[in-house]
């Protein structure tokens, strides 16, 4: 769907990097005054690399502005982000004498626990990935991928908005309890909105997450709520369609980043142009895949597990009840001829080994 006119980033993005150390297999929360062992565990960038890693992995030319610090943990989330995933971080850079943020993930019984520690970037002095108004920056894209915060005004969603990017956003949990929709003035620059159901319910004051949907086109052109196991809903206020598919029925060994993973796959959809109800199927079906590896960024599908999935399903198989493989007949198209180029990268419990 690309253009010759089309810029040369398709998304772009910015946040904050973190190192993930992701912890797996343990039996139950961690109790006071005891040591638990788990059986598993990663490591990975983290944070807003989850999203750019799954963008890029699912073939979107992807920018990430994020700072780095100057550690060794700051050392191999740039290397893991540029070289391993080929995500564009020419608008990024490192941070002298910052270390870099940490998040400690507990994944037990489906769930996930998280402990996180770091200090805000300090500004640059000259032009930053972080000013709206220097050159270049946020550079020409298809589209950008926002995370809206309550009471805050990123004006890069604006400048990137007056430069025809289409964007995409999700939203975290309204700390201050107001759950005020006109906290988010961001929104108004938006295409699509990507909250889950309690958050969706909480911001439109309804009780039934497709009416949140519904309530949230009066906002913004497109609604799309995430049900948890129960799939997505979604709406186009434009055109009045409306979409719910069921989630992919799997075992969770990690689920972080799936939100992130299932954003990818709905701007993925969207800026190939395809129906409501194939967007949120594929978007589903990329956050159902990656929540059987480790971590956030490198439990990411990308074309060639997809592929896997596909072709390895049958009726009433591969995690699909009887019936549902047709909803996923579009992939059948997509990925003829679709091969694994090389191995994706994984979390793996150190970051990085010495070579001789």
């Amino acid at each position: 769907m690309r253009g010759p006119g089309d810029p040369a980033c398709d998304v772009y993005l910015t946040g904050t990097v973190f190192l993930d150390i992701i912890f797996t297999g343990l039996d139950s929360a961690p109790v006071r005054g005891t040591e638990s062992w788990a059986r598993g565990m990663g490591s990975s960038p983290g944070g807003v690399a989850n999203m750019a890693a799954a963008l890029s992995r699912l073939g979107l030319r992807t920018s990430l502005a994020a700072a780095f610090g100057d550690d060794m943990y700051g050392d191999f989330c740039r290397e893991a982000l540029g070289r391993g995933e080929g995500i564009d971080l020419a608008a990024s850079h490192t941070v002298p004498g910052w270390h870099s943020p940490v998040t400690v993930s507990m994944a037990y019984e489906g769930e996930r626990t998280m402990v996180s520690h770091g200090h805000a970037a300090p500004p640059r002095e000259a032009a930053t990935a972080y000013d709206p108004q220097a050159p270049g920056c946020p550079p020409p894209a298809r589209a950008c991928v926002a995370s809206l915060v309550p009471g805050d005004t990123q004006e890069w969603v604006a400048t990137a908005a007056r430069r025809g990017s289409r964007v995409f956003a999700d939203v975290g949990w309204d700390d201050t309890g107001r759950w005020d929709l006109a906290e988010l003035p961001d929104l108004a620059h938006c295409e699509a909105f990507l909250p889950n159901a309690e958050e969706a319910m909480r911001y439109t004051g309804t009780d039934c997450p497709r009416a949140a949907a519904h309530a949230l086109t009066r906002h913004v052109p497109v609604a799309v709520v995430t049900l948890g196991p129960g799939g997505s809903y979604a709406v186009d206020g434009r055109t009045g369609e409306s979409a719910e598919v069921p989630a992919v029925p799997v075992e969770a060994l990690d689920t972080t980043g799936a939100g992130d993973v299932f954003v990818a796959g709905y701007v993925t959809g969207a800026l190939a142009g395809w129906p409501l109800a194939d967007r949120l199927a594929f978007a589903g079906l990329t956050a159902s895949l990656s929540v059987q590896e480790f971590g956030g960024s490198q439990s990411a599908p990308g074309w060639a597990e997809i592929a896997g999935w596909w072709y390895g399903t049958g009726e009433g198989g591969g995690g699909l009840p009887p019936g549902e493989r047709a909803r996923y007949a579009f992939l059948d198209a997509l990925l003829r001829g679709c091969t694994r180029p090389a191995p994706l990268r994984r979390a793996v419990p150190t970051i990085g080994f010495r070579h001789s």
